[in-house]
């Protein structure tokens, strides 16, 4: 197979990657950062080639509206996340633009191009397999991808979701720890591996729930853009959070879709969502900031300190006693 990708207004390609179809645990792993600072484009890509898989992890600014061209020969299973945010540092929250999103694609060749706006910072990370190393991860004959197979074995395009989906904080931070890691040689290519599983599985769970027909009968357009909201919402306050009915009222929507909605939107409970802010500032402050567990306990939204600490042990696995030591 092979990707390639180019700035319309510039003659060189950004990237050009002729990558072997077949999958081999004994392939080398081949790593690239490239820089491009030329106006209007300001570029640092981050690429892993290796048999079977292209991974691409660009953060991007233009300083005029941009056309990107990207083109893809040979069948591929893509696996593409986007994050957006303005020249300010906040969120997009343009309806145009969109909010956080991927989706999982059978692309049997494919050309496209995609116009993108100026001051604003995109975050793309692309996982591009060959139909060898995409059955290597997850079996041919698995549930999880019935119909998407089937659409592969008849050598269609076709996304595993009609519309793509919110990137859950589980994604994040999968594909964190794929960019932050620092391995080399065959630990480098069993974390790596190992991280592409794990994120396909988060999207799997998630685009399958969403392929549930009555839930577009349920949830319009506007209603997720508000839970969107209701997710800034916990994101700012989950030391005290609103209860379900306050949060409701307060994005105007119905807590019934409030409820629902953000488990099938985020892939998570929000007691859960909430749980892991303060679990994550816990730890955080225990072993950043040397805090003392009383002083943790109630930056955490807690009140009582036997209360955190047996939630801090179901979450972690040990007691904020053990992170300290």
């Amino acid at each position: 197979m092979i990707v390639k990708a180019k700035i319309s207004d510039l003659d060189e390609w950004l990237f050009v990657e002729d990558v072997p179809d077949v999958y081999s645990q004994n392939n080398i792993l081949a790593e690239k950062q490239v820089m491009i600072q030329r106006p209007p484009v300001h570029m640092s890509n981050y690429q892993l080639t290796t048999g079977g898989l292209f991974l691409l992890h660009s953060v991007m600014q233009f300083d005029q509206p941009t056309n990107i061209h990207t083109d893809i020969s040979g069948e591929t299973i893509t696996s593409h996340f986007i994050f957006y945010k303005n020249s300010s540092g906040k969120k997009v929250t343009s309806a145009s633009h969109g909010f956080s999103r991927h989706n999982i694609r059978y692309i049997p060749s494919a050309v496209s191009n995609h116009e993108l706006p100026q001051n604003t910072e995109y975050t793309y990370f692309m996982l591009v397999l060959s139909k060898a190393y995409y059955f290597s991860l997850i079996d041919r004959h698995s549930v999880l991808h019935e119909r998407f197979v089937r659409d592969i074995e008849k050598g269609q395009f076709t996304s595993f979701s009609n519309e793509d989906m919110a990137v859950t904080p589980e994604m994040r931070k999968v594909i964190n720890d794929i960019r932050d890691c620092r391995q080399t040689g065959e630990l480098k290519r069993l974390h790596t591996e190992s991280k592409i599983l794990e994120l396909l599985m988060y999207q799997l769970e998630q685009l399958r729930n969403d392929a549930v027909p009555s839930k577009e009968e349920v949830f319009k357009t506007g209603d997720f853009e508000r839970l969107e909201q209701a997710r800034t919402i916990l994101n700012e306050r989950f030391v005290t959070p609103p209860t379900h009915k306050e949060l409701a009222k307060e994005i105007l929507l119905n807590e019934f879709k409030l409820r629902t909605g953000f488990k099938e939107y985020y892939g998570v409970t929000m007691y859960d969502y909430i749980t892991r802010l303060r679990m994550e500032k816990a730890k955080r402050l225990l072993l950043d900031e040397k805090m003392s567990i009383y002083e943790v306990s109630g930056l955490s939204g807690f009140k009582h300190q036997a209360n955190f600490s047996k939630a801090f042990k179901k979450y972690f696995g040990l007691l904020p006693s053990g992170v300290k030591t």
